[in-house]
């Protein structure tokens, strides 16, 4: 059993799919969860699911003063802020030649802008309650999990922007590691392969969208690559939301108290 009672945690991106996995197996623990999502619709249900305890704050995590506005609700609503999940994303692909400035840069700024303003927003409520902890005599973890891809890793044909973007939160997550360190908090990555989301949908005659801010953005897989790709994991099979929730548990969890700067890849072994 994990226990996270008393801990507080703040997941972004967790209106559906795996952040609200994420958000769900935090609240099993026994965390206290606060749901950001874009889309207000899903950050409410989320929370509604994970119960009283939980704090439903939508809004763009991309907004410059968004995220600091985020960590201050949760510290102020939920008495501080134990656990940090940088989950929101999405892609936007098109080969090099057909990807606009608009379009990269979008990918850079929702998957590592957003996250260093996050990690930037929480580090005074972090050093500070670190050094009267270490003053005290007390060793509190805390943990922060920033969200990669083998896009990042490996590389995805069509996905210049989103894997730069998870490539680039990589090495963040091993500077502030580096950093934090000596306030006792532990950094880490997860990298998913192929996980069920609407992002991996079989795409349909009509073709199938998401909106973001405004922008009817192309998602999904021709089904031919979506089966091609299964047989690459020796599962033979995508990973569902639950399966990508699991190592995040992990490195929220006491169980990774001497772990910081590394990149966990949960993808079926589609990464080797």
């Amino acid at each position: 059993m994990i226990d996270l009672s008393g801990k507080v945690a703040i997941v972004t991106g967790s209106g559906r799919g795996i952040g609200r996995a994420i958000a769900q197996k935090l609240a099993s623990a026994g965390a206290a969860v606060v749901v950001n999502d874009l889309d207000r619709g899903p950050a409410e249900e989320t929370g509604a699911l994970l119960g009283p305890n939980a704090l439903a704050v939508p809004g763009d995590i991309t907004a410059p003063d968004f995220p600091q506005f985020l960590v201050d609700t949760a510290i102020r609503e939920r008495g501080g802020l134990d656990i940090l999940v940088n989950n929101a994303g999405y892609t936007w692909d098109n080969v090099i030649q057909k990807t606009t400035d608009e379009q990269f840069q979008a990918m850079l700024d929702i998957h590592v802008t957003a996250p260093f303003r996050m990690l930037r927003a929480a580090s005074g409520f972090l050093r500070e309650s670190a050094k009267r902890e270490i003053a005290e005599g007390r060793r509190v973890m805390r943990k922060v999990v920033n969200i990669t891809s083998i896009a990042a890793t490996d590389g995805g044909a069509g996905q210049s922007g989103y894997g730069s973007g998870k490539a680039a939160v990589i090495g963040l997550t091993r500077v502030i590691a580096k950093e934090w360190g000596r306030y006792n908090v532990n950094v880490n990555c997860v990298g998913f392969g192929l996980i069920e989301t609407r992002l991996i949908q079989p795409i349909t005659p009509e073709g199938s969208t998401i909106e973001v801010k405004g922008r009817e953005i192309k998602v999904g897989v021709q089904p031919a690559v979506l089966d091609s790709v299964k047989t690459m994991s020796p599962f033979g099979r995508a990973g569902t939301v639950e399966e990508a929730a699991g190592p995040v548990l992990f490195f929220c969890s006491p169980l990774s108290d001497f772990v910081t700067g590394e990149v966990l890849i949960c993808s079926g072994g589609m990464h080797f």
